[in-house]
């Protein structure tokens, strides 16, 4: 019970500081890119790995989820909770919602059996709740996705979850595609929310004037962001992904690549981070067994502890 107690308070001391100089963190899918499910102690690994970045004081303490079901189960919360517990880490939590009601029910079950279980232990670490990752892109490329409609009836669901709960209170947001959002047909989400979750990658942004070269990465990720905002109806906007591949293909002027990744990471990382907006990167490592194309990585594969950094990522 003392350990409890202690760990609460160390949470909610956490969540405070954090909350002042914007989170910090990675992207984490619930498998490897083999498909092998992820457990509670390859979380944590991960999570330490972030922390020990040199060169950022360990400034780098958050982790985006996209799922709350463990995989491999239906609706048992995803072991990252406990992990982030384990490691004083915190959550923007990924509830997926490319599926129809029943399976997005175990989503919102899962989140609710987390609370049960855990606690304030894990909601205090909750930085925000996502309802859904790129759907309505998707959703406009008739890949599966869902529509603007889909996304509002689950985010009332997720708020009628955590009412009463120690959740309630936690920004209720989404995470799409910065041009999703600025899509007019779409704004119905953005009245529901309380955050916009923006994803932008200027790689593959081939169409800029400018073009998508690592020369105008910076000021290309700045429009996005802006043109975001424009149709905020004034709520915040995390940048929930972006990065510069270290492997892939040319695009258009932008070329994949170490020195290329550190310029982006100096750049626009490092500006949007000294202004306190909300970051989290894709991603920390892409594959932990085998090489990948493309690779985002700012870790290679290998042991993601102790493989150096691909680039110097201080601020």
């Amino acid at each position: 019970m003392k350990f409890f107690t202690t760990a609460v308070a160390l949470a909610a001391t956490l969540s405070a500081a954090y909350a002042q100089n914007g989170y910090k963190g990675f992207n984490s899918g619930s498998t490897f890119s083999n498909g092998q499910n992820k457990q509670q102690v390859d979380f944590a690994y991960e999570m330490r790995a972030a922390q020990q970045l040199p060169g950022t004081n360990g400034a780098w303490t958050s982790m985006r989820l996209y799922t709350m079901i463990q995989g491999g189960t239906t609706n048992t919360p995803i072991s990252a909770i406990p992990a982030a517990i384990e490691t004083k880490s915190t959550l923007l939590l990924g509830l997926w919602a490319s599926a129809p009601a029943d399976q997005f029910q175990n989503e919102v079950t899962a989140l609710t059996n987390a609370i049960n279980q855990y606690g304030t232990a894990f909601t205090d670490l909750v930085t925000g709740i996502s309802v859904g990752s790129e759907d309505l892109y998707r959703n406009s490329v008739n890949e599966v996705g869902a529509s603007p409609q889909q996304i509002v009836d689950y985010v009332s669901k997720v708020r009628s979850a955590i009412a009463g709960t120690s959740l309630a209170g936690k920004p209720v947001g989404h995470v799409d595609t910065w041009n999703a959002f600025t899509n007019s047909a779409n704004s119905a989400v953005i009245s529901a929310i309380d955050f916009l979750g923006m994803d932008a990658y200027p790689y593959y942004q081939t169409s800029e004037p400018g073009g998508n070269g690592i020369g105008n990465a910076n000021a290309t990720f700045w429009k996005s962001y802006t043109a975001t905002q424009a149709v905020a109806q004034g709520k915040p906007v995390w940048v929930t992904e972006t990065g510069w591949p270290i492997i892939g293909d040319t695009l258009g002027q932008a070329v994949a690549g170490t020195d290329n990744a550190e310029v982006y990471w100096k750049e626009t990382i490092c500006g949007f981070t000294a202004k306190g907006i909300n970051m989290y990167y894709f991603q920390l490592q892409s594959a932990q067994g085998q090489q990948v194309n493309p690779d985002w990585g700012i870790k290679p594969a290998g042991d993601v502890v102790q493989e150096p950094v691909r680039f110097d990522v201080s601020c």
